[in-house]
């Protein structure tokens, strides 16, 4: 589920321009969510290209390469974020990757972010749902987030009221 509701720009994850700039961005694709030793473990293709377009053509560096982020999940303002991120590359070496591998990390840590708070005020608030009995969903936050093998286990704590 993860994967899908990140993953969704055909299938992709741009962390860098989108798919109209053909000289400079970066994404993941097929990913592999799955937990180990209580961190979320992503495994995923990366395809990226940092080059100038000279007479039409991408004249600089690019890669494509599988690697594996671990993070920690963590509820900060309404949303999951990622904490501790790291990202290795699964198969390969060389000067792109070990840029692109901490500069990576830094990006996911900073900018992830899932609205969890808005998701679940959204499906609790549907009013298409037992349209009779309006609801109102405050004081959301998540107390414990703990990642098994297959899942992200969440404690939730929120009030719902129902007129």
């Amino acid at each position: 589920m993860l994967a899908q509701q990140v993953f969704t720009q055909d299938g992709r994850r741009y962390v860098h321009n989108d798919k109209a700039n053909k000289c400079n961005f970066a994404y993941l694709e097929k990913p592999q969510v799955r937990g180990r030793d209580g961190k979320l473990n992503i495994r995923a293709r990366f395809t990226g290209r940092s080059a100038l377009s000279v007479l039409g053509k991408c004249v600089g560096v690019g890669d494509a390469f599988d690697l594996t982020i671990a993070a920690t999940p963590q509820f900060r303002d309404g949303y999951i974020a990622l904490g501790g991120v790291t990202v290795t590359s699964d198969d390969k070496s060389g000067y792109y990757i070990r840029r692109v591998c901490p500069i990576l990390a830094a990006s996911l840590g900073r900018d992830f972010r899932y609205p969890i708070s808005a998701e679940f005020q959204k499906a609790l608030e549907d009013a298409a749902i037992l349209p009779v009995y309006p609801r109102t969903l405050s004081n959301f936050r998540i107390s414990e987030i703990r990642v098994t093998g297959d899942a992200l286990v969440l404690a939730l704590d929120f009030e719902l009221t129902v007129k």
